[in-house]
């Protein structure tokens, strides 16, 4: 009977099979262990951007990378959409979304509503018409100069869209209180300024012996005689009022976006503010939903304050917090004016120490 194998191949294999386990036992030595530090950022990376996640409208079309990220995407993700994008691809319908590479369903089910294409890419209906349709002009009426938009400024006919849109960043820098002012901006020409004077109106100058508006009282009417506060910023100041639960600080109306930088200047000559009126919060007692309407009170935050509170039960001033890793200093500060430190014998107990060793603002 002939053998299977020579013995020059029996003396190959003999070497080759411990040489093969060899490797093999080399591949599994030297693969890359995974690191509890890796696998720990990635988790705060994740949470991170959980928290800063922020659902807006947006074409896939014109998108960019920076927008995807803010909408909770992955790099991975991003960079996949972008890449078929780049290939040619034109996003007609928004299921279309759900067939780049990586996509789930889940996420694409979270994007859906957000999801708006463009007339440019859009599949357009047969009855569409492809000829340009130009709406009537609408008849001017008095405006008040200090809120009129630039759309309106369009509608009358008094400006092109890029002028309008130049008025209004010149106003908004610079400030017009009367037709001289109104004639030194660069896009209103001697025409125009004469053709809108019949409908412009001008706020009223402040009155320097006026006495100042208290911002945690004011009502509506009130807020918007500051000059420097117009329709928008009201409300944006009043629903900011109740969320903080009143203003400790005059200068915190630089954290509203509406209120924008040139009318702070001219707000906080008009304003006082009284600390007294403020709402507090009791850290030891209040609801999650309560905490976690503050804007002071990121998630992040609240997630870490409630799980210390349930093992912990409580705490009586700002600087154990602090010293819980709950706050960081500066958080701390912020949140003072905010909180009070309830026990079971009083709700009423307010902070008095908000720091050990003295440091922090009330």
């Amino acid at each position: 009977m002939t053998p299977l194998f020579s013995d020059r191949e029996i003396r190959g294999l003999v070497l080759f099979l411990p040489l093969a386990g060899l490797l093999v036992l080399g591949v599994l030595l030297l693969r890359p262990k995974p690191s509890p530090e890796a696998a720990g950022a990635l988790t705060a990376e994740l949470e991170e951007r959980a928290d800063t996640i922020e659902l807006f409208r947006f074409d896939p079309n014109t998108v960019g990378y920076e927008e995807l990220r803010r909408l909770g995407l992955s790099k991975y993700e991003a960079v996949s959409l972008l890449k078929y994008r780049a290939a040619g691809k034109v996003f007609r319908i928004p299921e279309d979304v759900a067939t780049c590479y990586g996509f789930t369903d889940s996420l694409y089910l979270r994007l859906a509503p957000y999801i708006h294409i463009g007339r440019k890419y859009a599949i357009a209906p047969r009855e569409y018409r492809r000829e340009r349709v130009v709406r009537p002009l609408l008849a001017p009426e008095p405006f008040l100069v200090d809120t009129v938009s630039a759309f309106y400024l369009r509608a009358i006919g008094a400006l092109s869209k890029r002028q309008a849109e130049a008025f209004v960043r010149w106003r908004d820098l610079h400030g017009i209180r009367d037709m001289e002012e109104l004639s030194e901006c660069y896009v209103i020409s001697d025409s125009v300024a004469r053709a809108l004077a019949p409908y412009v109106r001008f706020a009223e100058r402040p009155d320097p012996m006026r006495r100042p508006v208290e911002l945690n009282r004011a009502d509506s009417a009130e807020l918007r005689s500051v000059y420097g506060i117009g329709e928008k910023s009201v409300g944006a100041i009043l629903r900011y009022r109740e969320r903080l639960g009143g203003f400790y600080r005059v200068e915190q109306l630089a954290e509203i976006p509406q209120v924008t930088e040139s009318n702070y200047e001219k707000i906080l000559k008009q304003i006082v503010c009284d600390s007294c009126e403020i709402r507090k919060i009791d850290i030891n007692f209040a609801a999650p939903n309560t905490l976690a309407g503050h804007p002071y009170m990121p998630p992040r935050v609240l997630r870490k304050l409630l799980k210390q509170r349930q093992l912990k039960g409580g705490w009586t001033n700002v600087g154990e917090l602090v010293e819980d890793h709950i706050l960081t200093a500066e958080e701390a500060a912020r949140l003072t004016p905010y909180l009070r430190f309830g026990t079971c014998g009083t709700l009423e107990n307010d902070t008095a120490t908000p720091f050990p060793d003295g440091e922090g603002a009330r």
